[in-house]
């Protein structure tokens, strides 16, 4: 069994590089190493050297700026695994999909130790509970998590559990890519979006009620602060730096929203003038709306607040043909869950018809930020060759001629074989 615990680094955002830690013989739980943010260990196989960085009389926000640009290293061991992984299958289609990611990223010779957890109405049935206890110990302990889709009733019922798993382990950042991709059809070509979303406070916060006995009003209150202002920009800014990304549009509604939008305008104004390198606008949350559909091609990396990141990232991916194809991310300083951001389509569960490319690219994303750069990069070059040619592919992508999900993850891992 492996017994690997990862601790995430990226505390301002700057991709959130993972490190392959061993606990072997060793207290990780010791208070000197829990009083790191970010968690900096640095163990090798070649004697057992373990060197554990504790900077007094250093600001938290320098510490973790320096975070950002440090990487842990350890030396792989043969036949054995690395990480362990947090793996929640989610609703409908969710397990069909998550066992092809799985079987997918397995395929990478990328060595991880999946700890399967149910959550959502699968959690309802069998813990009476959408998010069970030990779903959450499971994620606090491996840090990283692949998670398929979860079922969230509509005005009734549980609370999202997406939204509860964000908050839990404060998971600040929601990214998401929209890239145009040959063999998907859309209205653009060359569309390259990175979507910063805050993904904790707000509209999202969980602050409704109603105002009176009778429930003839409600009220939801947007809290927006400072520092959540702050930490969203800063890391779309590291990001794009990280990435040779050349502008930044910060998306808002001061103009109406005079204090929440305000503050966020102006925290993103300041932060801004940090990176004098790469180019900075806003633009109003309406005319966003309307540019992206008719020229997404002057955009770039695009920041905004809960509510409206969740709307624009949506849209982003379908410009570029939908969200059958769109992963996505949360991060924070100390975990990390990796996402299909579509919906688990109860129609399809247990018909194996459904596209498993949403969920295997949020695996390749995973594997990015755990700093598996390669094999990261031959996952999605084997998933855009596939969708290219358009022969075994799912109905979604391919109506007159489709494959089932198992057999278009077969055909995406032989992609990746016959390229190595």
């Amino acid at each position: 069994m492996c017994t690997g615990q990862h601790r995430v680094q990226g505390a301002r955002g700057e991709g959130a590089e993972e490190g392959k830690v061993s606990n072997e013989n060793k207290d990780l739980s010791s208070p000197i190493l829990r009083v790191l943010p970010a968690g900096l260990i640095e163990l090798q196989e070649s004697g057992w050297c373990v060197c554990a960085i504790f900077f007094l009389n250093m600001s938290h926000y320098r510490f973790l700026k320096l975070a950002c640009h440090l990487r842990i290293f350890s030396r792989q061991r043969k036949g054995r695994c690395l990480y362990n992984v947090t793996l929640i299958p989610g609703d409908g289609i969710g397990p069909s999909i998550a066992d092809s990611a799985k079987r997918i990223i397995d395929a990478t010779g990328v060595k991880i130790a999946w700890d399967v957890q149910i959550a959502g109405s699968l959690g309802v049935e069998k813990f009476n509970d959408p998010l069970p206890k030990q779903v959450l110990d499971s994620i606090n302990k491996n840090k990283i998590a692949l998670k398929g889709p979860l079922t969230t009733p509509v005005g009734t019922g549980f609370r999202s559990v997406n939204v509860a798993l964000r908050k839990e382990f404060d998971l600040y950042i929601n990214l998401r890519p929209a890239k145009s991709m040959a063999g998907v059809k859309s209205h653009f070509e060359n569309v390259d979006l990175i979507v910063f979303r805050e993904n904790t406070e707000e509209f999202y916060a969980g602050i409704e009620h109603y105002i009176d006995t009778k429930k003839s009003a409600a009220e939801t209150i947007g809290v927006v602060t400072r520092a959540g202002s702050e930490r969203i920009v800063r890391a779309a800014f590291e990001y794009a730096k990280k990435h040779g990304r050349k502008k930044v549009t910060l998306v808002h509604k001061a103009n109406i929203m005079k204090y929440t939008g305000g503050l966020f305008l102006e925290v993103g104004s300041a932060v801004a003038q940090d990176y004098p390198n790469i180019e900075f606008n806003d633009r109003i949350i309406d005319n966003m709306a309307m540019q992206l559909v008719m020229n997404p091609n002057q955009f770039d990396v695009i920041v905004t607040t809960n509510l409206f990141g969740d709307i624009l990232s949506d849209l982003c991916s379908g410009l570029v043909g939908g969200l059958g194809m769109a992963p996505g991310a949360n991060i924070g300083t100390e975990a990390a869950i990796f996402e299909a951001v579509h919906g688990s389509a109860p129609d399809l569960e247990g018909k194996n018809l459904a596209n498993p490319c949403a969920i295997t690219l949020a695996g390749a994303m995973m594997l990015d930020h755990l700093g598996e750069v390669d094999a990261a990069k031959r996952i999605a070059t084997a998933i855009e060759g596939v969708v290219k040619r358009g022969k075994n592919v799912t109905r979604d992508l391919n109506p007159n001629s489709f494959v089932t999900t198992t057999e278009m993850a077969d055909a995406i891992i032989e992609g990746m074989q016959s390229a190595s």
